[in-house]
């Protein structure tokens, strides 16, 4: 395939990594690009990956990445494994000369993330990574309205994500749970992702604080069937500085219950007004906007697809790396590069520094007046 070329071209892409979201996203969402064909998987278990190759008609099945990435005839891979090999998985397939799509968080570290984002300027290909939230219609339209002025100048940004799964009885440890394979919990999962999102609403963020929690506790390993604990964060949070002086924070748990109908969701708030939209894989994308004249939240109409109550955010975005293949470059209005992945990493690095570091000033005295006034006032 050469890189720019759109009239009757096919990018065959293969998939690294034969899991639940390769089965969510990935390989339908490039299936449902005309112009793309899963060529190949790649998976750990031959014999699981064999049958996940033959629900989706994928003719080639690997268990060594390397080789997959040795085919002439593979233009693209996609990388949806854990984060401790996205990086040797990423560079490998630049030296083949592949266009990458890689899951968020691009690495587990600071200095993998720049080193994938090297070998991705030395290959001169697609670098791209998956921030689902930016091809929420929700979203896009805060963000066009945003820079429009709809809401004045903005001043602050939160986002919220709560959910109880992390302390549901049936709650397992997969990849995510174990520091080894992920690098952190929900600051890692969940964090890059927020972060991004602020990053590409209201732009580059300039200073970072925050924090970390797991909750002590053992649930079953889904690979040893053994009870071990849990060690990634339960809970994170962060408070930011953009360069623009726009200030925000943000909060993702998977141990606290939803304050609101919405699980997830994003505000902009500015002089003028604020506007809200709905995080999700798209099953859920709604804006809403409330005025400092009439503060009840009223809903912005979106294109009729936003409301089909499909994941549709994840085809979106599979088919927009076909697409940046296909054109030689990524849609700057919404695609995220590894430049974008890297800035996210430095950023949940900041919350960890700033967790492991944080300095707390005591109130001296406070308590003690406060109990002395209420006795005088009492009579006691």
């Amino acid at each position: 395939m050469k890189q720019g070329t759109t009239a009757g071209e096919l990018v065959q892409v293969g998939v690294i990594g034969a899991g639940a979201f390769a089965e969510a996203c990935h390989v339908p969402g490039l299936q449902a690009h005309a112009q793309a064909k899963v060529a190949a998987i790649c998976g750990h278990n031959y014999e699981r990956t064999r049958a996940f190759a033959l629900r989706f008609g994928i003719p080639s099945v690997y268990t060594d990445y390397r080789e997959l990435c040795t085919r002439k005839d593979i233009d693209a891979v996609t990388i949806v494994t854990p984060n401790a090999v996205h990086a040797e998985q990423a560079t490998v397939a630049f030296e083949h000369g592949k266009h990458v799509f890689c899951e968020k968080p691009l690495a587990v570290n600071v200095v993998e993330a720049s080193q994938m984002l090297r070998a991705a300027e030395t290959s001169r290909k697609i670098h791209q990574v998956g921030f689902t939230y930016r091809y929420l219609y929700g979203v896009q339209e805060l963000k066009r309205r945003v820079r429009l002025g709809d809401i004045g100048e903005p001043h602050y940004l939160r986002i919220q994500f709560d959910t109880w799964a992390g302390l549901h009885p049936d709650s397992v440890v997969g990849f995510r749970e174990k520091l080894s394979l992920a690098g952190g919990g929900m600051l890692y999962d969940v964090g890059c992702h927020l972060f991004d999102l602020a990053s590409f609403i209201v732009g580059p963020i300039q200073a970072v604080s925050g924090f970390t929690k797991l909750i002590p506790r053992e649930r079953i390993d889904i690979w040893t069937e053994k009870l071990v604990a849990v060690e990634t964060d339960d809970i994170a949070g962060a408070w930011f500085v953009c360069e623009n002086g726009v200030r925000g924070q943000w909060f993702a748990s998977r141990a606290t219950p939803s304050c609101s109908n919405e699980k997830s969701y994003i505000e902009v708030i500015g002089q003028d007004g604020a506007l809200k939209a709905s995080l999700s894989r798209g099953s859920v994308d709604t804006l809403k906007l409330s005025r400092p004249t009439q503060q009840a939240w009223e809903s912005v109409p979106l294109p009729q697809q936003a409301s089909d109550g499909r994941p549709h955010s994840l085809s979106i975005m599979m088919r927009s790396f076909v697409d940046a293949c296909l054109r030689g470059k990524l849609d700057g209005n919404r695609d995220a590069s590894f430049y974008d992945g890297l800035a996210a990493q430095k950023a949940i690095l900041a919350v960890s520094e700033a967790s492991c570091r944080l300095d707390w000033i005591r109130l001296e005295g406070e308590r003690r007046n406060s109990e002395f006034t209420e006795s005088r006032s009492t009579g006691n």
